[in-house]
C-alpha cells in the first residue's frame, strides 16, 4: 500500500505537542536550509537538539553522533539526509521512542516510513517541518 502523510490536523497535533526535535543532519552552514529551517524551528519555541558527528555545537546546542546518544526524550526526529539514508535513521528514531519520523522536503523513503510507522511511529515525508509549522500554527503553539 502507497505511503500518505497524516492530514493536516494530525500534523498540527503532532507539531503542538512536539518540544524537542532532534535534527539528523543539521549543518554548521548557516547557508544551508538544514541550518534556516532549524533555526526558524527554534525561534519559534521548539528545542533543537543537533544530530551530526562533525561537529561539537550548532545553534548552541550540543551535537550528537547517534540518535541513541541524546539523554532526553525526542518527540520529532527530523531528517535532512538523502533518502537512501534514511532506513537506519527510522530503525534509531523508534529505538529511541520518538513520537515521529520527519523527512524533509524531497525526501521520501517507503521502507524508512514503513519501520518506523511499524514502531508506532508518525510518519511525514516530503515535507518541510518550517513551512507546515508555519502554516498550521502561525501563532505559536
Amino acid at each position: 500500500m502507497a505511503f500518505t502523510n497524516p492530514s493536516r490536523d494530525e500534523i498540527k497535533e503532532i507539531l503542538r505537542q512536539a518540544g524537542i526535535i532532534a535534527v539528523v543532519g543539521l549543518s554548521d552552514d548557516p547557508s544551508k536550509v538544514s541550518y534556516m529551517v532549524s533555526e526558524a524551528m527554534q525561534k519559534k519555541g521548539y528545542r533543537i537538539i543537533p544530530v551530526n558527528p562533525k561537529a561539537a555545537s550548532i545553534l548552541g546546542q550540543k551535537c550528537y553522533a547517534r540518535l541513541q546518544d541524546i539523554p532526553e526524550k525526542v518527540d520529532i526526529v527530523n531528517v535532512f539526509r538523502r533518502p537512501e539514508h534514511t532506513p537506519p535513521i527510522a530503525e534509531a528514531a523508534v529505538e529511541i521512542g520518538a513520537k515521529a519520523l520527519w523527512l524533509q522536503l524531497g525526501i521520501e523513503n517507503e521502507e524508512a516510513a514503513e519501520i518506523a510507522g511499524r514502531g508506532g511511529l508518525k510518519v511525514i515525508m516530503d515535507r518541510c517541518i518550517k513551512v507546515e509549522d508555519s502554516i498550521l500554527l502561525p501563532n505559536g503553539k
